[in-house]
């Protein structure tokens, strides 16, 4: 180890294979030396990258491993930080305009520097206040990251290949005739049909689905909830333990609505009625003129 007192400076060197950091994800680097200022990182292909004092973990030393989010400040620098940004690289999120300028719009995303969105890359000219789901890229030209709304030109871009009945991660991006326009796992387009939907979703809501259909066109068709046998004993624990909840008892009938089912249970009137025969069947319950009844076992 090297001390360099003009700078109360600690240097540590290391034998290591190249490292590949990512400009716009989190990285996972190594403290190479700590200065009054913060501590600078080992970013293999892209040089030393300052982390800011106030944002080095109380305790980190010379040598010690972190988890980084590398992007440039106003000036262009590279530098490091342990906060993370509501969104990074190569992933899509619901934003709210900051600023509109004469060279575009800037964006809340959780950081100090607001993210950029050049005129070129709005579907529609932004506006100070609104939210707009983006997705985050790197400037192949600038290396800057920055965001566009034009979102369809970076789905479908790979081939499906998904499983049905997969869970996957949905993001809403906004409501049809039809139903839901859904981004799947950052990468593709889905459809939540109207009708198999029985919860308010708004453009921007992170939830979690399943694949229902894939189209011989490529298209998917999703559901929110995971069709066979293994979830609809899912809804039969739920029903019984809202049962045990309320003293045995729940008014609801095959002629609830469906509204008002999933206000109790959150699922569909489909899926009652499914679980509410299964446990019937099973002679848990008994069905009332008025409600549902759990049987007490003896």
């Amino acid at each position: 180890m090297t001390l360099l007192s003009a700078h109360n400076t600690k240097l540590v060197t290391r034998n290591t294979k190249q490292i590949m950091t990512e400009i716009g994800k989190i990285n996972h680097l190594y403290v190479v030396k700590e200065v009054d200022f913060g501590i600078y990182l080992d970013g293999g292909d892209l040089g030393e990258i300052l982390m800011p004092k106030r944002y080095v973990p109380e305790g980190t030393m010379t040598g010690d491993n972190l988890d980084a989010f590398i992007y440039l400040d106003s000036e262009d620098r590279l530098v490091a930080t342990t906060e993370k940004p509501f969104a990074m690289v190569e992933e899509f999120a619901l934003l709210e305009v900051v600023s509109v300028t004469q060279v575009g719009a800037f964006l809340n995303w959780g950081l100090p520097k607001d993210l950029f969105v050049p005129f070129r890359e709005q579907r529609q000219p932004m506006e100070e206040g609104k939210k707009y789901l983006v997705y985050v890229y790197v400037d192949t030209n600038t290396k800057r990251i920055a965001a566009s709304s034009k979102i369809e030109q970076y789905l479908d871009n790979i081939p499906v290949d998904y499983d049905l009945d997969e869970e996957v991660d949905l993001i809403i991006v906004n409501e049809t005739d039809l139903g839901y326009n859904a981004i799947i796992d950052n990468s593709h387009f889905g459809i939540l049909y109207k009708n198999e939907v029985f919860q308010p979703l708004n453009p921007g809501d992170r939830i979690p689905g399943f694949i229902k259909k894939i189209r011989t066109d490529g298209k998917i068709d999703l559901s929110l909830v995971k069709a066979g046998y293994e979830k609809i004993s899912e809804f039969a624990d739920k029903i019984v333990a809202e049962l045990e909840k309320h003293k045995g008892f729940l008014p609801f009938t095959d002629k609830s609505s469906p509204e008002d089912i999933y206000k109790a249970f959150k699922f569909s009137k489909k899926n009652f009625k499914t679980a509410i025969g299964a446990l019937y069947k099973k002679r848990m319950i008994t069905l009332e003129e008025n409600g549902i009844k759990l049987l007490i076992k003896e």
